[in-house]
């Protein structure tokens, strides 16, 4: 029997895709937020597209904000942002 891939959901563009090939971002136990490469760290978690329609689309509707419960510093965008760019220049 296959091994089953778990899927989750953008918050950009709502399709379900594996988990491996979306950026999660995670809200610990104490409340810190992160961006989580492993997708291993213990909390609350909001998936996204390595894609910058969906970057920009999250941060205009504040859907990361929603999802996490609490209101997400400049900087976790920043590092987002930049971590799309270096998904976008892999790529290529």
């Amino acid at each position: 029997m296959p091994k089953k891939i778990p899927l989750r959901q953008c918050l950009g563009c709502r399709e379900m895709k594996p988990k491996k090939e979306l950026i999660r971002v995670v809200r610990s136990p104490e409340g810190a937020i992160a961006l989580d490469a492993k997708g291993k760290k213990p909390g609350r978690g909001a998936y996204l597209c390595p894609k910058a329609e969906c970057f920009s689309k999250v941060r205009r509707s504040k859907a990361l904000e929603r999802a996490l419960e609490t209101p997400i510093p400049p900087d976790i965008y920043d590092a987002l942002l930049q971590r799309l760019k270096e998904e976008a220049g892999g790529d290529g």
